[in-house]
């Protein structure tokens, strides 16, 4: 049986984990330079949410958000950072249940995100579970 929790500071490692685990299914895990203590830290600010799904007790996704406000409203959003399901899980349903709690969390609020050009996949899961995807070109300035 899948249950969703929030993640708490305890939950640092398994989160991180987690994070690597996705990094590493984008092709990307060198991008990942957080540490599990740093985690621990970020998941006890009140802007910041994660949720872990567990299937018989074991770590097998997460969603991740922070609460923004749009300057265009003047209200706030949820802005989606992550979305997760280990590879052994997806095809059950496990994204879409992180999804509808996320969207019971937002109460209402908008819920953005972005999602790469050529996750073809992801796209037709969000479309499926209702996501309007918007085009928009991501920028980027390290200075």
């Amino acid at each position: 049986m899948l249950s969703i929790r929030r993640a708490t500071a305890a939950d640092a490692a398994t989160v991180h984990r987690l994070m690597c685990e996705l990094a590493g299914h984008q092709g990307q895990r060198s991008a990942v330079s957080v540490s599990a203590e740093r985690m621990r830290e970020l998941l006890a600010r009140p802007e910041i949410t994660y949720l872990i799904a567990e299937s018989d007790g074991r770590a097998v996704g997460y969603v991740s958000w922070l609460v923004r406000v749009s300057l265009w409203s003047g209200g706030d959003y949820l802005a989606l950072d992550d979305l997760f399901v280990a590879d052994g899980e997806r095809g059950r349903r496990v994204g879409e249940q992180l999804m509808r709690a996320v969207a019971e969390a937002a109460a209402g609020r908008v819920i953005r995100w972005e999602v790469a050009a050529a996750n073809v996949a992801a796209q037709r899961f969000y479309r499926r579970i209702g996501a309007e995807l918007v085009p928009k070109v991501i920028c980027r300035w390290q200075v």
